[in-house]
């Protein structure tokens, strides 16, 4: 836990800031003092989460503030966009979360070449776009500055039925180390954390339908025999993006339970019949376009 303070006078851009393990690590940001920047693709669901934190951060006399802003993180003009937008209300901008994120549960033949498409521009290009982005600032600027990437175990170990997530979480990790040698001198900081199981509400269910859900209970796996819990997550996060952590950086720290250390995450899935994939795919397809109906009707 750090003191209220710690992150006082810093400004942090957070992707896919609007829910999940983006919206507790921003509310933990906010906490200590900084300004965040929230970005997803939804304008809405990042306006009701920037009003609910803002009034939080009202509550309990914080601080902080957020600024909300759509960015598909696929597009740099509209990265370029958010940047620009951050420093204009904030003055300056110190770090960058890459928190953005997709996957699909399944046998990799059975993928597409758009649905692998999707995720890799997700994950990895959605990735070095933002942090080449705000690298070129810092080093034009001569400002110091922290990029943290939230990767996977699975990024170093390899996995099954995740292989375009793999592929993008791998790529990143590297990124994350090569310019952590090469950014160096300027005074830019980069690393990565690789989270276990931290489920959320709503994603977790449309990734994890049955019966995947009662295959996928990860506490069996898990030597701590539990999840984890997003305050856990969002202290490790904000340490690495304050200056506590300065003489840290290329590095990929686990938070798992030590679930890495039984091997592939989803590897076990070899377990799962033809048949019971098929009823998945269509499951996973129905939970998809439910919540895209919701997000239409919300906008």
């Amino acid at each position: 836990m750090l003191r209220d303070d710690a992150l006082k006078g810093k400004t942090i851009i957070v992707t896919g800031g609007g829910t999940g393990l983006g919206k507790s690590v921003t509310r933990y940001l906010l906490q200590l003092g900084a300004n965040v920047t929230i970005c997803s693709r939804r304008q809405a669901v990042l306006d009701e989460t920037a009003n609910e934190l803002m009034e939080e951060v009202k509550q309990n006399n914080g601080s902080g503030t957020v600024l909300a802003l759509a960015c598909d993180v696929r597009k740099t003009d509209e990265i370029e966009h958010v940047i620009q937008k951050t420093i204009e209300r904030f003055g300056q901008l110190n770090g960058l979360l890459n928190n953005s994120a997709g996957n699909f549960i399944s046998p990799t033949e059975r993928l597409s070449y758009k649905a692998f498409d999707t995720i890799v521009d997700i994950v990895l290009r959605g990735t070095y776009y933002f942090t080449l982005a705000v690298g070129k600032y810092w080093i034009a600027n001569k400002i110091p500055g922290t990029v943290l990437n939230i990767s996977t175990t699975y990024a170093t170990t390899g996995s099954g039925y995740v292989v375009p997530s793999a592929v993008a979480k791998g790529g990143a990790l590297i990124m994350t180390k090569s310019l952590a040698a090469e950014w160096g001198k300027y005074g830019i900081r980069l690393n990565a954390i690789a989270p276990g199981p931290f489920p959320t509400k709503g994603a977790w269910d449309r990734l994890f339908p049955e019966p995947l859900a009662s295959m996928m209970d990860p506490t069996s796996r898990i030597p701590l025999h539990r999840v984890g819990e997003h305050g856990e997550l969002a202290n490790l996060a904000a340490f690495l993006l304050s200056d506590y952590s300065g003489y840290i950086t290329g590095e990929s720290i686990t938070i798992d339970g030590g679930e890495v250390l039984m091997a592939g995450e989803f590897s076990h899935l070899d377990k799962v019949t033809t048949e019971q994939w098929d009823m998945i795919e269509q499951t996973i397809k129905q939970a998809n376009r439910a919540s895209k109906n919701s997000e239409r009707a919300k906008d």
